[in-house]
């Protein structure tokens, strides 16, 4: 089914200005914490190949999982028929056929970035994952500008909740990371996504958005739906069935089809541009910072 690198890869980033995860020149880097130390990857296209090199002390884990990185694990192999079932999803599978969900196999730096993303704007969310990466990560190993590798759990475990303030995160979903980092070690273990996701959920102040949104990455579950989302149940509501707006169940309903690949269908709607007509005003943006 071919494969589409640059979408695939941009699933990795919180837009094009994360400071963990984006393009330089073409080229797509990427930088984590991994087991063994520090490490940035990158991978870069030539012709049908794509070549990757890492650096610093978890360059080696990094190359073991570049495929993976890179979405190039990811099971498409029954999706097409059960796309066939519906006009909108076939198209859909047809024109990005390329996309894969890439699996980092690493826990808490998606679910740091997931609890951030919590019932806030797109701008207070990358506000707070790139303050958190700046203030307490580390300069990422290798010649990439700019290029950061977010904090441990074990430095985000011994913050204060007050000490994210200044980032724009309330005491709710500070407090929430600060619970995450303690377990962090747990986590990493879950061997698969469904139990990540039990054991997220237990969590207080995480649920199903945050717990989904963690698996998509962590695994690449292409099952994964963001229950309780603002948009997505409206998309998914216009897009499969014309429908201006629906709530979690509606949405359910019509993703139940395609069993296996839910979340796929939600990824390839967004990848599409689908939208739900807007009939209100934007949620504004806050700012904790002083508080």
């Amino acid at each position: 089914m071919g494969y589409h690198a640059s979408g695939s890869l941009r699933l990795l980033g919180l837009g094009r200005f994360d400071p963990c995860a984006r393009f330089v020149d073409g080229v797509f880097w990427t930088a984590a914490p991994t087991p063994d130390g520090p490490a940035s990857l990158s991978l870069a296209r030539d012709g049908d190949a794509l070549t990757a090199t890492a650096h610093g002390d978890g360059a080696d884990w990094m190359l073991d999982r570049a495929d993976a990185f890179a979405g190039l694990r990811d099971d498409v192999s029954g999706f097409p028929a059960l796309a066939a079932a519906h006009p909108v999803v076939a198209e859909l599978s047809h024109r990005h056929r390329g996309l894969r969900f890439p699996a980092t196999g690493l826990v808490f730096v998606r679910l740091a970035r997931a609890i951030l993303e919590q019932k806030v704007t797109g701008k207070e969310a990358f506000r707070g994952w790139s303050g958190l990466v700046r203030r307490y990560g580390t300069p990422a190993p290798g010649p990439c500008p700019d290029l950061w590798v977010p904090p441990t759990a074990e430095v985000v475990a011994g913050l204060a909740y007050w000490a994210l303030h200044p980032l724009g995160v309330e005491q709710r979903r500070a407090q929430t990371i600060l619970r995450a980092a303690t377990l962090a070690a747990t986590l990493e273990r879950c061997p698969d996504s469904a139990a990540l996701s039990r054991r997220l959920q237990a969590i207080p102040g995480i649920g199903p958005w945050t717990a989904a949104e963690t698996v998509r990455t962590v695994f690449g579950d292409a099952d994964a739906v963001s229950v309780g989302d603002f948009h997505i149940p409206n998309t998914v509501a216009w897009g499969l069935a014309g429908e201006a707006r629906g709530d979690d169940a509606r949405m359910l309903a019509l993703l139940e089809p395609f069993a296996g690949h839910r979340g796929r269908v939600c990824v390839l709607l967004a990848a599409a541009g689908v939208a739900a007509p807007r009939f209100g005003p934007r949620m504004p943006i806050r700012s904790f910072a002083r508080f």
